[in-house]
């Protein structure tokens, strides 16, 4: 009987809590707020943190620079070890590509704009006649 009820209630798990289960947002309330704030996609549009996610199902997830493309492998309400979490969904090959490159253009830098620092007083006056169009 409780095995049946435990069984039932997995099948029954909420996309906040899938997640957080997963390993991709510490607590609950992170993933609730990144649902809400529109980090997460289930099945290309937005949602809300209490949609129930199948198995099958596609999510693109926003953590920080990366963004994952994942499929729902199983389901879980129990966050356990990182190993046992990353059964639960699988990385689209396209995805991993795109987080690879995305990671090498970061570490060569071509993405953050370099200075020499604060600007001089010179070169601020020359910005401000540039926008001012003088």
């Amino acid at each position: 009987m409780a095995q049946k009820q435990k069984q039932e209630e997995e099948d029954k798990v909420r996309l906040d809590k899938w997640l957080w289960a997963a390993r991709f947002y510490k607590t609950r309330a992170l993933a609730k707020e990144a649902i809400e704030s529109g980090k997460v996609h289930y099945r290309g549009e937005r949602c809300k943190p209490g949609k129930e996610p199948h198995v099958g199902d596609e999510l693109q997830i926003r953590t920080g620079f990366d963004e994952r493309s994942v499929i729902i492998e199983a389901l879980s309400i129990v966050r356990r070890g990182a190993p046992e979490a990353q059964t639960l969904y699988r990385e689209t090959e396209q995805s991993q590509a795109r987080r690879e490159a995305a990671a090498a253009m970061r570490k060569a830098g071509a993405l953050g704009v370099t200075t020499d620092g604060k600007p001089s007083k010179k070169q601020r006056r020359q910005l401000f006649s540039f926008r001012s169009g003088d």
